[in-house]
Order: C-alpha cells, then structure tokens, then sequence
C-alpha cells in the first residue's frame, strides 16, 4: 500500500515555510492552543471571502495575525471597522495582556494560481448545484492561463450531483511531478456541504521547480 503525504507538509523544510512563526520553551501548550483558537475563529467569520491563509507571528510581546486574501477591502471593511471587530473578538477569545496584537491584511493578487482560492471557489460552486464537470472545467481553463502554472490537478470526491453512491472524479492538465522535492506544488483541500452530504475537493497546482539542476 502506499502512503500519501501532504505536499506542503513535505516540502517545508526545503520550499515551504510554517505558517505559526514563533518558538517557546515554557508556554508552548499555550500558544498552540490559542493559535488553533486564532484560526477556528477567522476561518467561520471570514468564511467565503477567499481566504487564502493565515499565518501568526510572536516576538518577544508581539503577536501579529497576517490574513492573505483575494479580497482584502471586504475583510477590512469601512474605515477598518471590521479588522477592529475582528481584533476585539480576538482578544476576548485569548490572553492578550501585556502583548501588542496586530491584524495584518495582505492581498492576493493572482487568486487562480492559488490551489486553496480554487479550492473554495470549486466547493462553492458545489453547494451552489453547479454540475461538477463544468465547474472541474472551468476552474482547469483559468488555472492554465495562468503563467506560472505549469500543471494542475483537481479530485472531488463523494455523492457527485446527488447521486446514491459516493465516487471519486479528477482531472489534470499538464505535468504534476509529485515525487520531486524541488517541484514547487501548491496543494489545499476544501468541502462543499450540500443537501445530499460533504462533498471533498483536492487541488494541485505545480508552478515548476524551484531549483535549477546542478552541472
């Protein structure tokens, strides 16, 4: 039997990086647990604003949440208000004395050659009744276009259009070297939830190898 590996998981000491930057000895179990609170909270009030990621950094009583997304005006809101509700709500969730916390909102140009914005435009599709090979196509179309997409890969997988029973689809185009450390591929995961169950999307983006072949 083989064994999968999450792509990113298995590139991250060589193209990745951690999206928690921060290191501790003594509150170590703290500050994991308030970055799973950090991240449950933005991912159910920022749902279905493509959201790309969420990455945290600590320095010594600092705490910075950068918020990567497609849409930065609609996570900001009027005047900031609603990074400022976001912070407040954020605030009584954790232990925020003596720390100077920041809401950072960056901006993702290019949201086709992300694999988790295709992700969640596919789920949303789903649970809009969109037959699934249009959208599988569509979202294959404008990825392609893209320069630095080189291959790209897409699995759904559970009770396509309502049908009785659950099956996996996919399709690719172009190449998608999984087994090369020094191929740079995006992967993320999403679920469209429909009337009929949980529909599983996987997305696979390769932008080309990060390194070039020694001489």
């Amino acid at each position: 039997m083989s064994h999968k590996v999450n792509p990113k998981a298995f590139r991250i000491k060589e193209l990745k990086d951690w999206d928690s930057r921060w290191f501790s000895d003594k509150n170590y179990q703290k500050y994991l647990e308030e970055d799973c609170k950090i991240r449950d909270f933005l991912n159910k009030e920022l749902r279905g604003l493509s959201v790309e990621s969420i990455e945290i950094e600590r320095f010594e009583n600092n705490l910075r949440v950068i918020i990567n997304t497609a849409r930065p005006a609609l996570v900001i809101g009027r005047n900031g208000s609603r990074v400022t509700q976001l912070k407040e709500a954020i605030e009584k969730e954790i232990d925020t004395d003596g720390v100077k916390f920041k809401i950072e909102v960056r901006e993702v140009k290019d949201p086709w050659s992300s694999a988790n914005l295709t992700a969640q435009w596919i789920a949303q599709q789903i649970e809009k009744r969109m037959h699934y090979r249009r959208v599988l196509k569509k979202a294959i179309g404008k990825a392609s276009k893209r320069k630095d997409v080189e291959g790209i890969k897409i699995e759904v997988a559970g009770r396509l259009n309502g049908a009785d029973i659950a099956r996996r689809e996919w399709v690719q185009n172009g190449s998608l070297p999984r087994q090369n450390l020094r191929a740079n591929i995006d992967f993320a995961r999403a679920n469209a939830y429909c009337k009929y169950g949980v529909v599983g999307v996987k997305v696979y983006i390769y932008k080309g190898k990060e390194f070039e072949d020694e001489e």
